[in-house]
């Protein structure tokens, strides 16, 4: 999701399209949340769309270093909310 509290340095300016689809995310997930489904399947659905996606879009290799970093993001506690700039 997108952090609107803690906007990134002026050198790391997020893009407008990225900014764009994050808040079109933001608002389905809001969406289905409202609608009582699991948190889990909301995941679930979500990281199977984006990778679907991505696997239509991008090289093996790619997409691999794109989840490396993902992982190495949760392994180091980036997104866990008590992590300063993480994910709520």
């Amino acid at each position: 999701m997108t952090d609107k509290t803690n906007p990134p340095p002026e050198g790391d300016a997020i893009p407008p399209e990225l900014s764009h689809c994050g808040a079109v995310v933001d608002k389905a997930i809001e969406y289905m949340l409202g609608e009582n489904l699991p948190p889990m399947a909301i995941a679930s659905a979500l990281l199977g769309g984006s990778l679907g996606l991505l696997s239509r879009t991008m090289g093996r290799e790619a997409m691999q270093d794109l989840l490396e970093n993902a992982l190495h993001s949760v392994q180091a506690g980036e997104l866990h909310p008590d992590h300063e700039g993480g994910a709520a």
